[in-house]
């Protein structure tokens, strides 16, 4: 079985795209359902015995329904390993069971077990690895062989069938889950670059933080143990000490809070960028207008702030198919729009909920405002707008 990573990982909820993905593979590995329902189901009608009628319908629905839980297995990277494993077992325990109850089905007449046989070699690539397949199928194709030297049936036509149809089924299978496989791991990929440059990042500021504190705290101490010894023989010079331990304390935590303040200072074009990235992995045709000149700090700030509950927002709250995010500087203020399609009845943020609201009471102290509106075509638009002294 190819890309065992692939299928054992998880897919984000959130992750509209690669779900629809999903969905097209299922679809794709559905089709071959025809092999192990429809085509038996000719040998059901042409068989006169209603009670092998009966007990091969049986047969053959069980092991359609086996053969789909299999298939939705297979490309349901979630999905908890027992009951994958029941699914397989009863694909298993049905398979040997409609060797009886649907070999002699129109024996002479029709293959009818052939195209079950068939259905298990395409199936083969889903369940196991490649060499333990070519056993798998050949077993399959040597049942199906011996069921037409039993049953007075024609074993090139039922080797054509089992074997024939089997690997063509089999490549497309294969084929169809080598893609899905690829499509995860490649998501996995991204999520694991993620919290890499994340981990990065935090090491990076741990590292700035430990040399900004390091010297000024061994320092202090230092001079706190002075300033202690001295108590009792100089008071004078004791609380010199202790002015200094006092001062290169404040000292420590101003450029603490510098270094802080400089890693919390937000880049609204790289805002801009990873949002637009994020719709887009989201399956969310997004349009970027930013304004020709930066924005001054604080502005650009509050305005990034804005694009992160607004993308929120998209995200959660709505099926959006496009995004327009449009950022202008008209005479003394900056405005942000971000528009999106899919909100929908009873699918549009709340305008008092508590994000905006939050984003209404930032923006109020420099002069802002925060207005949403709704359509009945479902688009959502969100506009803030800030005064911009330089």
């Amino acid at each position: 079985m190819t890309g065992e990573t692939g299928r054992g990982g998880r897919v984000p909820a959130g992750d509209r795209r690669l779900r629809r993905a999903r969905v097209v593979a299922l679809v794709a590995l559905v089709t071959s359902l025809w092999t192990s329902f429809l085509l038996p189901g000719v040998g059901l009608l042409r068989e006169p015995d209603p009670v092998r009628v009966a007990v091969g319908a049986a047969a053959v629905a069980a092991f359609t329904a086996a053969h789909t839980a299999v298939l939705y297995a297979a490309v349901t990277p979630w999905l908890s390993p027992v009951w994958r494993r029941r699914w397989h077992l009863a694909l298993l325990a049905t398979a040997v069971l409609s060797v009886p109850a649907v070999g002699p089905v129109a024996a002479g007449s029709w293959p009818t077990w052939a195209w079950l046989g068939a259905s298990l070699v395409g199936l083969a690539p889903v369940l196991v690895r490649w060499p333990v397949a070519v056993v798998a199928g050949a077993a399959a194709v040597a049942t199906s062989a011996a069921l037409a030297g039993v049953t007075g049936g024609s074993i090139g036509l039922h080797l054509a069938v089992t074997g024939g149809v089997g690997l063509g089924a089999a490549l497309v299978n294969a084929l169809q889950l080598w893609f899905w496989d690829l499509l995860v791991e490649a998501r996995q990929g991204q999520e694991a670059r993620a919290r890499l440059a994340a981990a990065q990042e935090r090491l990076r500021f741990a590292r700035d933080v430990h040399d900004l504190l390091g010297h000024d705290l061994t320092v202090i101490a230092l001079k706190a143990e002075l300033a202690a010894r001295l108590a009792t023989v100089d008071a004078g010079r004791a609380g010199r000490e202790a002015a200094q331990v006092q001062h290169l304390a404040v000292s420590a935590l101003q450029r603490v809070r510098a270094a802080v303040h400089g890693y919390r200072a937000v880049d609204l074009a790289e805002q801009l960028t990873a949002v637009a990235d994020v719709l887009r992995s989201c399956g969310v045709r997004c349009t970027v207008v930013a304004p020709a000149d930066p924005l001054p700090p604080e502005p650009a700030a509050l305005l990034a702030a804005v694009l992160r509950e607004a993308s929120t927002n998209i995200l959660r709250h709505s099926r959006a198919g496009w995004c327009r995010i449009e950022i202008t500087r008209p005479e003394g203020a900056a405005t942000m729009t971000v528009s999106n399609d899919g909100a929908g009845a009873g699918r549009s943020p709340d305008g008092h909920s508590h994000g905006l609201r939050g984003l209404t009471d930032r923006l109020a102290p420099a002069g802002g405002t925060l207005r949403t509106r709704c359509g009945d075509d479902g688009v959502f638009t969100l506009e803030a707008w800030l005064p911009v002294t330089s």
